[in-house]
């Protein structure tokens, strides 16, 4: 049920009757015409924009659209005013058994209402986290976890097939570093001081590693050439912090569908095929890159290297895809992973990135769009930082880490659903502060306080009345003399619910999630709001001393309390049921 689409639908229909009566052009295109909230919800219900976006191809005044198009929708029943304003806009005003009935509508469809089909089943792709199996997770990798999963969820929602994928980087120089630092750990657990070199990893989380391997090998790799422990013990440590990583997203409430591993590409011929198919398009070829101004990238050679002839599909210079000695550059096997998932069938690719990542998305995409002969798009949702702050100052380091603050750390401190919720309180490409202080704090500055008391309250409410002998589950609810809810105060309530199914749709269109957070902080301000006007006038309240008027009213807190749990759901944070 969309309340919006529907009406749209209605304005929709008025137009092709004014079509056919000769008032527009035949062959106008329709698709700009919207149905959305008034900018000031004292101007009425909904507003279109029809008139002012058919003027200049209908080669008329927009008011005079605006007036036509007005009298046409007053003659629906579900219309009781229409009024043009400004220039052309068209301000509508509903029947109040629309608000009714959409209460009605909710507590029927349940965590479905606002679920929509415009992902048509479309297969989708979100890899993200793809964190170094070199240690813990770190604050911004929070960050990339909690936005990747609520985009899945989101698109999820929204009508697609979604697939969560993490990239397992452990085919790089930085996992022979881990295993060179588990040995020295392994070392240390066999009775020996670490040798912990300048560009080792130092944390203590390695000490674990170091003691499995000495239950595992006692003491036989002590003191042999590196040669005869290194691809063990690397295998062997990056096992256990692919464990440590699944633990902690699943502290997070992070589950992934696929693990996908960057190893599995060398030695397999699969960079090759991948490389091969692009030299059959003629997009690999043999040169010399000129000398980029600035900071030189790792990838850059002055001699002849084997390129990708990216410029072909939009990005600014080629790239090395080999280098003069014959090894692959670190582009590669992103060539080779990419077409692996090109070749799985996926209808959209999308890659959640650190922000320092972002000089590398014009040849990611340029190579998927050469794979998948421009079949397939690829979305890169960039990363910003995250700034953690705790008594006013910047939160230190974490000893168990080294050198950062680890995903866990901050569960720990704040809890999964305060992290998952501030996490997206900001625009993924923004950055965010983390204050410790201000995240736990009981207040309306708190957004997801504010959102789980809304549903709190409202639980107390269903609660109270069951305590007070009044029916108030959703089918009786459903079923109750939905006319009273009459108040301006209570449509109002209603209007805000029927914003819901469009939201949805508007943030999975564009892969934003932290609309869901701020819309459900809107909500629940609505919620606050009827909540202390109840306070001053006793025939606002959900519970009145008649059932049957309770009901009425308690259905349309329920039907708030419904779009608070789905919203909360799609965030990956639980509804709390009451607040301590």
């Amino acid at each position: 049920m969309n309340l919006f689409a529907d009406i749209r639908s209605l304005v929709i229909e008025a137009l092709d009757a004014m079509t056919l009566a000769g008032a527009l052009p035949a062959g106008l295109d329709l698709g700009a015409v919207a149905v959305e909230p008034p900018r000031d919800a004292a101007h009425g219900d909904m507003a279109t924009n029809a008139a002012m976006v058919l003027a200049r191809p209908a080669g008329l005044a927009p008011r005079a659209i605006a007036e036509a198009l007005a009298a046409q929708l007053t003659g629906d029943p579900r219309i009781t005013s229409a009024e043009v304003a400004g220039p052309g806009f068209l301000n509508l005003r509903l029947a109040s058994g629309l608000w009714q009935g959409l209460v009605r509508g909710v507590l029927t469809a349940g965590g479905d209402f606002g679920r929509s089909d415009i992902g048509r089943g479309r297969s989708v792709n979100v890899e993200f986290v793809s964190a170094n199996p070199t240690g813990p997770m770190h604050v911004g990798h929070v960050r990339g976890a909690v936005f990747g999963d609520a985009l899945a969820a989101l698109l999820d929602f929204a009508g697609h097939r979604v697939t969560r994928e993490y990239y397992i980087n452990d085919g790089g120089g930085q996992v022979d570093v881990l295993a060179r630092s588990a040995y020295e750990r392994y070392r240390e657990a066999n009775g020996l001081s670490p040798e912990i070199a300048e560009g080792l990893y130092p944390g203590d989380y390695l000490i674990p590693v170091g003691e499995a391997l000495k239950a595992k090998y006692g003491d036989s790799l002590i003191d042999r050439p590196e040669s005869d422990w290194l691809a063990d013990i690397r295998d062997f440590a990056t096992e256990a912090m692919m464990a440590m990583i699944r633990a902690d997203l699943a502290l997070l409430g992070v589950t992934m569908d696929v693990y996908s591993s960057e190893k599995a590409l060398y030695g397999t011929g699969r960079i090759e095929a991948a490389i091969e198919t692009l030299r059959g398009m003629d997009l690999i070829y043999e040169g010399t890159l000129e000398a980029p101004k600035g900071k030189l990238p790792e990838d850059w050679e002055e001699r002849e290297q084997t390129l990708f002839r990216s410029t072909a599909h939009g990005d600014d210079v080629d790239r090395p895809v080999k280098k003069s000695d014959g090894s692959w550059t670190y582009f590669a096997p992103d060539i080779a992973y990419h077409y692996d998932k090109v070749t799985r069938g996926f209808d959209l690719l999308i890659d959640v990135l650190g922000a320092d990542h972002g000089g590398y998305v014009k040849r990611l995409k340029a190579v998927v769009s050469a794979l998948s002969g421009g079949r397939v798009p690829l979305e890169v949702k960039l990363i910003q930082l995250v700034k953690l702050w705790k008594n006013g100052e910047p939160f230190k380091m974490s000893k168990r880490a080294g050198t950062f603050v680890t995903l866990r750390d901050v569960v720990e401190q704040a809890g999964a659903d305060v992290t998952r919720f501030v996490m997206l309180t900001r625009k993924n490409d923004a950055a965010l502060d983390f204050d410790f202080d201000k995240v736990l704090e009981q207040s309306r500055d708190n957004p997801v306080f504010y959102v789980q008391y809304a549903h709190a309250r409202i639980r107390s409410v269903i609660r109270r009345a069951q305590e007070a002998g009044i029916a108030a589950d959703d089918a009786t609810l459903a079923g109750a003399d939905l006319a009273q809810l009459s108040h301006e105060a209570e449509i109002g309530l209603a209007r805000k619910i029927a914003e819901w199914p469009r939201l949805v749709e508007i943030a999975a269109r564009g892969q934003e999630p932290h609309r869901i957070a701020f819309y459900l902080y809107e909500l629940a301000s609505d919620l606050h709001a009827h909540w202390n006007r109840g306070n001053e006038d006793a025939s606002l309240r959900f519970v009145q001393d008649d059932h049957a008027t309770s009901q009425a009213k308690i259905a349309l807190a329920r039907a708030v309390g419904v779009v608070i749990s789905t919203g909360l759901g799609i965030l990956g944070v639980t509804p709390a049921e009451e607040m301590r």
